[in-house]
């Protein structure tokens, strides 16, 4: 009977979250895409092998969240970040690189981007807590 205090309560489904996934090396999107499909609640949306490519796709796709390498041909990741951010002041960016937190070039914490991951880092628990905002700032 609906209504009654023995029915049980049911969560409605929570949104999927559509990840854009910027890298420009084959075997990093492999990664991310595996990463992202593993993650109950997310699905890779697009990828991009650019920065400028990254601000495209993110126009027309409106994801969630963004994967966004720093080292990329064109504008860098953080000037697409910037520029993403600015356009689409919903989405978040998780900055990636290999580099040591402390070795990011220093415009990295003004992007816009939500925190930093080196790129082995990235994890299930990772894209779940960036997207909670318990995933602590790594500039």
């Amino acid at each position: 009977m609906a209504g009654s205090p023995h029915t049980p309560h049911v969560e409605a489904p929570t949104a999927v979250v559509d990840v854009l996934v910027v890298d420009d090396q084959e075997l990093y999107l492999s990664v991310a895409r595996f990463v992202v499909g593993s993650t109950p609640g997310f699905r890779v949306a697009g990828e991009a092998t650019s920065g400028e490519d990254a601000v495209t796709q993110a126009a027309a796709l409106r994801p969630g969240l963004v994967l966004m390498d720093i080292n990329l041909p064109g504008i860098s990741g953080i000037e697409a970040t910037r520029r993403l951010v600015a356009a689409h002041p919903g989405a978040v960016v998780l900055l990636m690189s290999t580099y040591p937190a402390s070795d990011l070039p220093q415009d990295a914490s003004t992007s816009g981007a939500r925190a930093y991951v080196h790129k082995e880092d990235l994890a299930p628990d990772v894209l779940v807590a960036v997207m909670s905002g318990e995933l602590p700032p790594g500039f």
